[in-house]
């Protein structure tokens, strides 16, 4: 079977996978260099190595090539501390060639031969005058690429309503689809302000426990089922699956409550996929 790693590029963004056929003794936290689609890249080993069946390789797997060099290292560090200087310039360019662009973050490679800039912009933007302008500048190859809105608030970062710093930006490293049923289904309010995050699109967060919710709402008795209690037969009006306390009217209009003690169901693990770059 395929003895692999997974290596991550940057903070909270997706690992890919990575064949370590040749270099089998990698640890965790080891910086590689490896081979992508944009050339050669420095990343992380965060998983590995292991081995996984080659029905879970989506892709070509490429190998990693070798360890990276303390010299190598010093020089992505430098390149890094760059970057924030190079969005600074790059604003400036935009607007000197009038582009209603919002220039968000750049990234050099590791061995600064690339410097790809990420911008976020109403609609299609011709930046190919800004990018020889670019060239010029930084010397190096240009790559622009043009996020949407929750990567742009992944780029950028914030505080979500939860006081806390936004999930995409902190360890969320996939957009799970989000649908206001989500919401429906945990009690929640429908006003798009107070399910919304920083992007304007539906928050992450609701995807968290709707498998939870989707199979204890299938155990528990639902709105209009007739029930059973200590106190007579009545009609369900009200279902707290948190608590699991289950609100039932009697004949008499009288409103009792009533504790279930159903099993909180064992959510299924998602099988390991090898995503390769």
């Amino acid at each position: 079977m395929p003895l692999i790693v997974e290596v991550r590029f940057r903070p909270a963004t997706k690992p890919y996978s990575f064949s370590c056929e040749d270099i089998p003794d990698l640890t965790l936290g080891e910086y590689v260099i490896v081979d992508t689609v944009r050339g050669q890249e420095a990343g992380q080993v965060v998983l590995g190595p292991v081995e996984i069946a080659p029905k879970d390789v989506v892709g070509e797997l490429k190998p990693v090539l070798r360890r990276a060099t303390a010299l190598e290292l010093l020089k992505m560090h430098r390149l890094r501390m760059k970057e924030e200087a190079a969005v600074q310039r790059c604003r400036q360019l935009a607007a000197e060639h009038r582009l209603a662009m919002k220039v968000l973050k750049a990234e050099y490679s590791y061995d600064g031969s690339r410097l790809l800039f990420y911008f976020s912009a109403e609609g299609r933007i011709d930046f190919r005058d800004l990018v020889r302008s670019l060239a010029r500048t930084f010397k190096t190859r240009i790559d622009l690429h043009q996020v949407g809105v929750r990567d742009e608030a992944k780029l950028i970062g914030d505080l979500g309503v939860c006081g806390k710093v936004l999930c995409c930006r902190d360890w969320l490293t996939d957009f799970n689809k989000v649908s206001i049923r989500m919401a429906k289904h945990q009690g929640l309010s429908l006003n798009p302000l107070e399910i919304s995050g920083v992007c304007g699109r539906l928050l992450c967060c609701l995807a968290y426990e709707d498998d939870f919710y989707t199979m204890m709402r299938a155990k528990l008795p639902k709105k209009g089922d007739t029930m059973e209690t200590p106190e007579g037969v009545g009609v369900v009006v009200d279902v707290n699956i948190i608590t699991e306390i289950v609100l039932v009217r009697l004949p008499d209009d009288r409103m009792v409550q009533v504790q279930l003690n159903v099993a909180a169901p064992e959510l299924p693990l998602c099988p390991r996929k090898a995503k390769t770059s």
